[in-house]
C-alpha cells in the first residue's frame, strides 16, 4: 500500500507541475490586422479580388529566354552554354545545354525585394568547356530602372540585349531577357527559382521547395459478391467434405470469404467483400479459390485476374450483372517449367463499383468532402472558400545549422480532393509565405485542415522513407462556424502532442473567407442527409467502414508520394489523422468530460428544480406554483411558451456568440493533464514494443478502468431489468401489488379531472420541507426491492 500511495502522490505532483508550467493564454487564438492586398482594403470587404487575402510581397523577376550567335573560345564548334544570374551575393544557374549555338532556357529567377542589397543585376553567359575564364558575355541591368508590372497586365515582352565583357566592351552574341518587378500574384511566381533558396539547395532538392497543387485520386467502393463455384478439381479427390474458400486481392489488400458450408466441388458462399479502388483503375482484381487441407496449409484450386476498367458502375441499389469467370492454374511440366493451364472450373461473381457511396478517407467528424464517388450525383457548388497563408511566428527549431537552431517550414492545406503545398522558407523561425488558394464548397458542414511541417529533403528526393518531415502543428477550421463574406484574420497556435507532453511549436497567421453564391441553397443543405443516400439505404458495418477507411488512406498516401515533387506519406497520414482511433487514456478522459459537459444542462435543471422543491428561494417556488396553475388552466400555451423561451435564450446568447473560429483546445483534449506514462502508451506502436513490466502495469490500469465501466453498465442493466420485473411475475407479490396499483390508478385518473390531478402531483412534489421526510419515497423503495438477473450471474 505505501508504494502505491507514493506513486499516486508523485503522479499528482507531476500533473500539478505540468499544469503550472503551461499558461493557458499561450494556447489561445489571437485576432490580427495584417495589411491584406497591399493595404487597399479592409478586413471586412465583401468584394474580393485575386490575392486580396495576403500581404503583397514584391519580387524582382528575371526571365532568361534564349541566346544566339554565341562564340567559342577558339572560334570553332559550339559552346556548352549556361546562364548565371547574380545579384550581390545571391546567384543561380540555368541548365547546361551542350553543343548548341542558339540555346533556349526559358527559366525565371526571382529575388525578394527586401533582400536586394546590390544596385545592379548581372546575367552572365558562360561556356562549360572553357578552361580558366569561362565567360562568353554578360548583361548588366540597373535595379532602379526595372519596370513594375501588376496583373492583370499582360506579361512583359522579352528584349534582345547585346553581350558585353567585363570591361564593358561589346562582344559577339545576344541574349533575350525580360526583367520586371512584380508580386506573388504574377503567373511566373510558382515556377520561378528563388535565389535565396537555390543558393542553399541544388539539384533535385529545388523541386521539393516549390509550391504545388495536388489532386487526390477519385476513390470508389468495389463490391465483390462471391456467389458460388463449379467443377472444382480438388487436391485429394477422395476427400468427401473439402473446406473451400475464396481469397480476393486488390493491390496490397487481401480479403477472404468464410469456408463454404456446402462441402462439395460446387461450394456456395453468397458473401460480399468490399475494397477501395482509385481512378485510373490500373490494378487488376486477383481471385483465387483455395482448399484448406491442414491448419497451416492451403492449396490453390484456381486463379483468375479481372481488370477493373470493364467493371459495371452503379449509383443505386439495382443488382449488378452476375458473370461466370473461368479459372486458371499454374502447373509444373515434366521439364520443370511453370505453365498456365485453363481449367473447366468456374466461379460465379457479381462485381460492381458502387458510386453512390462517399469513400471515407477522413473521419466523419471533420471531413472536408461528403460527395458521392459518381459525378452524376454531384450537386452544384454553393460557395467559395479562400485561404490566405500569411506567415508563422516563433517556430521551434527542428534542426541545427552552423551552430544555430533553424527550421525549413512549409504548409499543407487539404479540402476536398484538392491539396496545396506552399513553398519552403529556408532557415527561418518566422517564415512568410503570403500565398492564397481557393476551393469550391459543396457543403458548409465541412472542415479545412492546415498543417505546418519542416522540410527534411532539401538535398533531393529520398523515397526510401529513411528521413521524415517533422510535424510542427495543425489547424482545423469548420466552415459552418464562419460568417459568410467576412474575412477572418487570426493567429492560430501550432500545438503538437509529444511523448514528453504538449508543446506549442509556434503560431501561424491565416486569413479565411467563406462566400456563398446563394444563401437559400446554403440553408437548404442543412435539411439534406450528411452522407449520400446509399449510406442509409444500404449501410456499411462499423468494421467495414474502419477497414475501408484504412484502405483509402493507404491509397491516397501512396498516390501522393508518387507525385513530383512528392507529398510524403507522413504528411498525408498526419493530415488525414491516421491512427487517431487507437486506444488512449487521455482521449477517454476527454470524452468523459465532453459527456459531462453535454449533460451539464440537465444536471443544472435538476439542481434548480430540487431547489424549488426544497424552498431554498420561497419567492421563486411560489412563482413556479403560479406558473403551474396557469399551464394547467391553459394547456394550449405550453408548447408555444416553450419555443418562445428557447427563442429568447438564443437571442440573449447572440451578444455573447463566439467571435473567433474554433481551434485546438488543450484543456478539452486533456493534453495539459496527461501523465507521461499515458502519453508513452498513446505513442506506442501497434503491436507494442514496450517491456513486459510496463505492459503489466498498463494492463492493470486498463482492468481498473474497465471495472468502473463494467460497474456502470451493470447498474444500468439492473435498473432496466427492474422495469421488466414489474410485469414478469418473477416476484409474484411485487407484481401483484403493482397490478393493484395500476387498477386503482386507472379508476382515480378516470374519476378525477386531469387538471386537478396535475396540480395535485405538482404541489406534492414542491411541498414545503416541513412536510417532507429524509427517508426515500415509497415508490423508490418499492422499485429498489424488485428482483434482477444479477442473481443468475456467475
Amino acid at each position: 500500500m505505501p508504494p502505491k500511495n507514493n506513486q499516486k502522490g508523485s503522479q499528482n505532483q507531476t500533473r500539478n507541475a505540468n499544469q503550472n508550467s503551461i499558461p493557458s493564454e499561450d494556447f489561445d487564438i489571437r485576432e490580427t490586422s495584417p495589411a491584406l492586398g497591399g493595404g487597399r482594403g479592409s478586413g471586412n470587404d465583401k468584394v474580393g479580388t485575386a490575392f486580396d487575402l495576403v500581404e503583397q510581397m514584391h519580387y524582382l523577376f528575371v526571365r532568361v529566354v534564349k541566346a544566339k550567335e554565341l562564340p567559342t573560345k577558339d572560334g570553332n564548334g559550339t559552346p556548352d552554354s549556361f546562364v548565371e544570374v547574380k545579384l550581390g551575393n545571391l546567384r543561380s544557374e540555368t541548365k547546361h545545354l551542350k553543343n548548341v549555338s542558339n540555346p533556349e532556357w526559358n527559366q525565371v529567377f526571382a529575388f525578394l525585394s527586401d533582400r536586394i542589397q546590390a544596385p545592379v543585376v548581372e546575367v552572365l553567359v558562360r561556356d562549360k568547356n572553357r578552361n580558366g575564364d569561362d565567360l562568353i558575355g554578360m548583361v548588366v541591368l540597373d535595379v532602379m530602372d526595372v519596370p513594375k508590372r501588376v496583373p492583370p497586365d499582360s506579361p512583359l515582352a522579352p528584349q534582345w540585349y547585346t553581350l558585353e565583357n567585363r570591361r564593358g566592351d561589346k562582344v559577339r552574341g545576344e541574349m533575350m531577357l525580360a526583367v520586371w518587378i512584380g508580386t506573388q500574384a504574377d503567373e511566373a511566381f510558382p515556377e520561378a527559382w528563388h535565389l535565396d533558396a537555390t543558393t542553399a539547395v541544388s539539384g533535385d532538392g529545388i523541386a521539393n521547395i516549390r509550391s504545388k497543387v495536388y489532386l487526390s485520386p477519385r476513390l470508389w467502393y468495389l463490391r465483390v459478391n462471391v456467389i458460388e463455384a463449379q467443377e472444382l478439381q480438388l487436391s485429394d479427390k477422395n476427400r468427401q467434405q473439402p473446406d473451400i474458400f475464396v481469397k480476393v486481392a486488390l493491390g496490397n489488400m487481401f480479403l477472404r470469404t468464410k469456408i463454404s458450408q456446402s462441402k462439395s466441388t460446387c461450394p456456395l458462399w453468397n458473401e460480399d467483400l468490399m475494397f477501395v479502388a482509385a481512378e485510373p483503375f490500373e490494378e487488376q482484381l486477383a481471385l483465387s479459390v483455395e482448399e484448406k487441407v491442414a491448419p497451416n496449409k492451403d492449396v490453390v484450386l484456381g486463379n483468375c485476374l479481372i481488370p477493373l476498367r470493364g467493371v459495371e458502375r452503379r449509383i443505386d441499389l439495382r443488382t449488378p450483372i452476375n458473370r461466370w469467370y473461368g479459372l486458371e492454374k499454374h502447373v509444373v511440366s515434366e521439364n520443370g517449367h511453370r505453365n498456365l493451364v485453363k481449367l473447366n472450373s468456374k466461379v460465379h461473381l457479381r462485381i460492381s463499383l458502387d458510386g453512390g457511396y462517399h469513400v471515407l478517407d477522413e473521419l466523419t467528424n471533420y471531413s472536408s468532402d461528403l460527395r458521392a464517388s459518381a459525378k452524376q450525383l454531384w450537386k452544384p457548388a454553393i460557395g467559395l472558400l479562400e485561404l490566405g497563408i500569411l506567415s508563422a511566428q516563433g517556430l521551434s527549431s527542428t534542426k541545427t545549422k552552423d551552430g544555430h537552431g533553424t527550421t525549413d517550414a512549409y504548409c499543407v492545406a487539404k479540402y476536398g480532393q484538392k491539396w496545396i503545398r506552399t513553398r519552403t522558407i529556408l532557415n527561418s523561425l518566422n517564415p512568410k509565405w503570403n500565398e492564397q488558394y481557393t476551393w469550391e464548397v459543396f457543403d458548409p458542414c465541412t472542415v479545412i485542415t492546415i498543417g505546418v511541417f519542416d522540410n527534411c529533403h532539401l538535398q533531393g528526393a529520398d523515397r526510401g522513407g529513411g528521413v521524415k518531415d517533422s510535424r510542427i502543428g495543425k489547424v482545423r477550421i469548420r466552415l459552418s462556424t464562419l460568417e459568410t463574406n467576412r474575412v477572418y484574420t487570426h493567429s492560430y497556435p501550432l500545438i503538437v502532442l509529444l511523448p514528453s507532453g504538449v508543446k506549442k511549436m509556434g503560431e501561424i497567421q491565416l486569413a479565411v473567407r467563406f462566400s456563398c453564391s446563394s444563401l437559400l441553397n446554403t440553408l437548404q443543405m442543412y435539411s439534406q442527409p450528411l452522407l449520400p443516400i446509399l449510406h442509409y439505404l444500404h449501410p456499411l458495418t462499423r468494421y467495414q467502414t474502419d477497414n475501408l477507411r484504412h484502405q483509402a488512406t493507404q491509397i491516397v498516401s501512396l498516390r501522393m508520394s508518387r507525385a513530383e515533387p512528392p507529398l510524403r506519406r507522413e504528411v498525408v497520414e498526419y493530415m488525414l489523422d491516421v491512427g487517431s482511433n487507437m486506444w488512449s487514456v487521455r482521449r477517454c478522459k476527454a470524452n468523459h468530460y465532453r459527456i459531462a459537459s453535454a449533460m451539464s444542462g440537465i444536471v443544472a435543471f435538476l439542481q434548480w428544480f430540487n431547489g424549488i422543491c426544497t424552498w431554498k428561494n420561497p419567492f421563486a417556488t411560489i412563482l413556479v406554483h403560479i406558473l403551474l396553475l396557469i399551464f394547467v388552466a391553459f394547456p394550449q400555451i405550453i408548447l408555444s411558451c416553450s419555443f418562445l423561451f428557447l427563442f429568447l435564450v438564443g437571442i440573449c446568447n447572440y451578444r455573447g456568440r463566439p467571435r473567433y473560429p474554433p481551434h485546438m483546445d488543450i484543456k478539452l483534449s486533456q493534453a495539459d493533464r496527461a501523465h507521461p506514462d499515458e502519453l508513452d502508451e498513446e505513442f506506442d506502436t501497434f503491436p507494442t514494443s514496450r517491456h513486459s513490466d510496463v505492459l503489466r502495469m498498463r494492463y492493470d490500469r486498463i482492468r481498473s478502468i474497465g471495472s468502473r465501466v463494467q460497474t456502470v453498465v451493470g447498474d444500468l442493466a439492473t435498473q432496466g431489468e427492474r422495469f421488466y420485473s414489474l410485469l414478469s411475475w418473477r416476484d409474484p407479490r411485487a407484481t401483484g401489488l403493482f397490478l393493484i396499483f395500476c387498477l386503482v390508478a386507472s379508476l382515480v385518473v378516470y374519476i378525477i379531472p386531469s387538471k386537478a390531478l396535475v396540480v395535485a402531483v405538482g404541489f406534492y412534489l414542491m411541498r414545503h420541507p416541513a412536510f417532507r421526510e429524509e427517508l426515500p419515497a415509497l415508490p423508490l423503495n418499492f422499485f429498489r426491492r424488485l428482483p434482477t438477473r444479477t442473481d443468475s450471474l456467475l
